[in-house]
């Protein structure tokens, strides 16, 4: 166990938006430090997601975030001698954590040809409730629920 618990950083807004949210989102998206590649990357998809929606793309990509973000998830639990899967609640920062992780996972996984049109096409799925990303916080929901019946062993 350790003494002391160590100091929560604190992330600085964006430069154009001014919100946290999308400098974690674009902390997540960069690769090898190239951080002004990202937020490129980044604002590009928000504009393209504004073209094809017509919406403010901002709005689009939180819907998204929340559409992609979990609820519940299990957790390996030893008990005895056996492993069961634990379903439980997802704390506020983890929850937009996975949503990220899994907005961009999949959006890498697609099929246009930059990374921006990817992003752009995974954010306006998500934000109408397909795509993969939405698919993974499905099949996770419902593995907490066919698993509901080890949530008394929760910790």
């Amino acid at each position: 166990m350790r003494k002391a618990k160590p100091k929560k950083r604190y992330i600085l807004p964006d430069p154009k938006f001014g919100d946290t949210l999308v400098t974690k989102f674009v902390n997540n998206l960069m690769y090898d430090g190239k951080k002004s590649i990202a937020y490129d990357i980044f604002y590009n998809a928000i504009e393209v997601v504004e073209k094809k929606t017509g919406e403010n793309g901002l709005e689009v990509w939180r819907k998204a975030l929340s559409n992609v973000s979990p609820q519940v998830e299990v957790r390996s639990r030893r008990v005895g001698g056996a492993t069961f899967q634990v379903p439980t609640e997802v704390r506020p920062e983890r929850k937009n954590y996975l949503g990220m992780n899994w907005l961009i996972k999949y959006a890498r996984l697609r099929g246009e040809k930059t990374m921006m049109d990817r992003l752009a096409g995974e954010i306006i799925s998500a934000s109408k409730g397909e795509g993969a990303a939405v698919k993974k916080k499905d099949d996770t929901h419902r593995m907490a629920e066919a698993n509901k019946a080890f949530s008394h062993f929760r910790f």
